[in-house]
């Protein structure tokens, strides 16, 4: 129940912060464009607080809903309007105008996407090394010549100091199905260039398991005691009262003689009460675990949300910082932001021509439990987090669909291509329209975070 509410609490924050970031464009270059601005609403329904400010008194609101909101702008096809006031309603300004504050809110969700891969890099990223332990017999690393032991230091020529950047300059092949050039260096630090043939794989294998096993390859993964490091607040482990430090003796009777075993057993046992004897301070004591069943491609596996204690040198050996001074930080910030919006176009391109399923969308329930585990893991964490969230939100109201944003910048083209503007009439027609498409796929996303989360 912790977990609930917590993941609750970080998606209404991560959604409110967002929202207000995209109304914020609207609202600021209205502001500047003379617009008078009437009310300024983060979420829908019911206010639950409101506060009149400025000379024209826009109403500032917070809602019940926190799935969105809205900036309401002088119009006075919503209602009579002074003809003192004529001159600042939204409809009687030009053309540029309307369609720089409609693209102003997608904007500034972009602009918010570079300024926390900025925040990221130059924090710095901590990752593990891409070192392979394994490659399976006949898959596609394997016939590229990848090997146990190898290490990855660049794909496509871009530098790669750890697993996520090689799976995130990985993804944009996949999705085209094209090949992959890899730079690999064996234990003995000769370098060489192999090419992985993607042409069996498409976006659907994105959802259906980790990239890397797809691909054949298994991380190098240390020998490690069965130590509980790092727990994840509100997640099974916590709750159990497994505490940091706990060394996994038996779980049900049977011998636990490494993490990689700890593992193997619990995600095994995804619901199922698992007896676990630990040794905490010279102590043994006996606890019940019951792994929460989280889907993990095209099967359950039980999680705990737990870590296992790094050794000594972990730091030296297996991890890597990707850090980057000020200026430095901004380029890679654009440039990810960039790669995650090409992405996102990308699948939903794919989704459109019948090349990807639907089960890539994802709603508000898997935003909601995403938000929680990254925010549980720390700052950087949820910043990456608020970033793809960012840019797909700008990617969403982009779209040529009634009711969105990019729906009225359709209606500005056609506006300027016929040199008169779309009749009311059209448009009642066509957000009726964007209506039924956007709750259809709210229904799907929806229907997938219930598939996902049963099982």
């Amino acid at each position: 129940m912790i977990g609930f509410f917590y993941s609750l609490l970080a998606f209404i924050v991560a959604i409110g912060l967002l929202v207000v970031v995209h109304e914020l464009g609207h609202f600021w270059v209205a502001r500047l464009s003379g617009v008078k601005i009437l009310r300024f609403s983060v979420g829908f329904g019911r206010p639950l607080w409101r506060r009149r400010l400025g000379r024209d008194e826009t109403e500032f609101v917070v809602a019940a809903v926190p799935l969105g909101g809205y900036v309401k702008m002088l119009d006075e096809r919503e209602g009579p309007v002074p003809d003192a006031d004529a001159h600042r309603e939204f409809n009687r300004q030009p053309l540029a105008v309307r369609a720089a504050i409609v693209s102003a809110g997608p904007l500034f969700n972009v602009l918010f996407a570079v300024l926390a891969y900025w925040a990221i890099f130059v924090i710095g990223v901590t990752g593990l090394r891409p070192l392979i332990g394994e490659v399976t017999a006949g898959s596609i690393a394997e016939r590229a010549g990848l090997q146990g032991g190898d290490e990855i230091v660049a794909v496509e020529s871009r530098p790669t100091p750890t697993w996520e950047a090689v799976v995130y300059a990985g993804i944009p092949e996949v999705i085209d199905g094209g090949a992959l050039t890899v730079t690999a260096r064996d234990a003995r630090g000769a370098e060489r260039q192999l090419v992985l043939d993607l042409g069996s794989l498409g976006v659907d294998d994105l959802n259906r398991g980790n990239l890397l096993e797809r691909l054949g390859i298994r991380q190098y993964r240390p020998t490690l005691p069965p130590i509980i490091g790092d727990l994840v607040a509100g997640e099974a482990a916590e709750k159990s009262g497994l505490k940091a430090g706990d060394e996994v003796l038996k779980a049900d009777g049977v011998a636990i003689e490494s993490w990689d075993r700890w593992v193997e057993y619990v995600q095994a046992r995804p619901g199922r009460p698992i007896q676990v004897e630990v040794l905490r301070r010279g102590e043994r004591l006996g606890i019940t675990l019951t792994p929460e069943p989280q889907k993990a491609g095209e099967r359950v596996i039980g999680r705990i949300g737990a870590g296992p204690r790094p050794p000594a040198d972990a730091d030296r050996t297996l991890f890597a910082v990707e850090r980057y001074g000020p200026w430095e930080g901004m380029v890679r910030g654009v440039e990810k932001t960039w790669e995650v919006s090409a992405f996102t176009l990308k699948v939903f391109g794919k989704m459109l021509a019948g090349q990807a399923s639907v089960q890539n969308l994802s709603g508000p329930l898997s935003i909601a439990q995403f938000a929680g585990q990254s925010a549980s893991l720390g700052v950087v964490p949820f910043l990456q987090f608020l970033g793809i969230v960012s840019v797909s939100l700008a990617v969403l109201n982009l779209l040529p669909i009634p009711l969105l944003d990019g729906g009225h910048l359709l209606y500005y083209l056609i506006e300027l291509v016929s040199r008169r503007p779309v009749s009311v009439a059209m448009q009642q027609v066509a957000q009726q329209v964007g209506m039924v498409i956007l709750a259809g796929l709210m229904i799907i996303a929806i229907y997938n975070d219930i598939v996902r989360m049963l099982g």
